[in-house]
């Protein structure tokens, strides 16, 4: 894992509009980057609408956020749609952006090894370096988990 001090590994990659979003555009801000395993299961669309329905406490912060898996645009784009996501979901098909960030690799399932994108969140600081990691998230409530943890940054900054 990429670690607390880190710099965050530059990244391009299509969103669900087949836009090129690149970590760069967001210099200055703070970007919620978080990884998932696939579109539409029952896991990341927790996840994704925890997200989606926190998205004004967020904006509040000045936060951004983005979403990656190794899903075609065509995915992402329906995934979008399908929940009235109002933030980027980018395609990371050859899981190459998320073998930077620590988040690809062999995984296990019903008997089965593949390669495929680990459920795991950076927060990244607005001058690029990683203030925040999350290994093997629970995507139930995570969402407000990185508020909370936001919310402590700022406390313990204002203090």
């Amino acid at each position: 894992m990429l670690d607390v001090g880190d710099d965050a590994p530059e990244f391009e990659l299509p969103n669900q509009h087949g836009e090129a979003v690149r970590l760069s555009d967001f210099e200055g801000q703070r970007l919620v980057v978080y990884f998932y395993p696939r579109a539409n299961t029952e896991g990341c669309t927790t996840e994704a609408c925890g997200f989606n329905d926190a998205k004004p406490a967020f904006d509040d912060r000045d936060v951004s956020i983005v979403g990656i898996s190794d899903d075609p645009v065509a995915d992402v784009a329906d995934f979008t749609a399908d929940y009235d996501l109002e933030f980027d979901l980018l395609s990371d098909e050859f899981g190459e952006v998320a073998t930077l960030y620590d988040s690809y690799g062999e995984k296990r399932m019903f008997g089965n090894t593949f390669d495929g994108v680990f459920r795991n969140t950076y927060v990244v600081g607005p001058d690029g370096t990683i203030e925040a990691v999350y290994e093997g998230v629970t995507p139930a409530g995570h969402a407000d988990e990185v508020l909370e943890e936001l919310d402590g940054r700022s406390a313990e900054v204002a203090s």
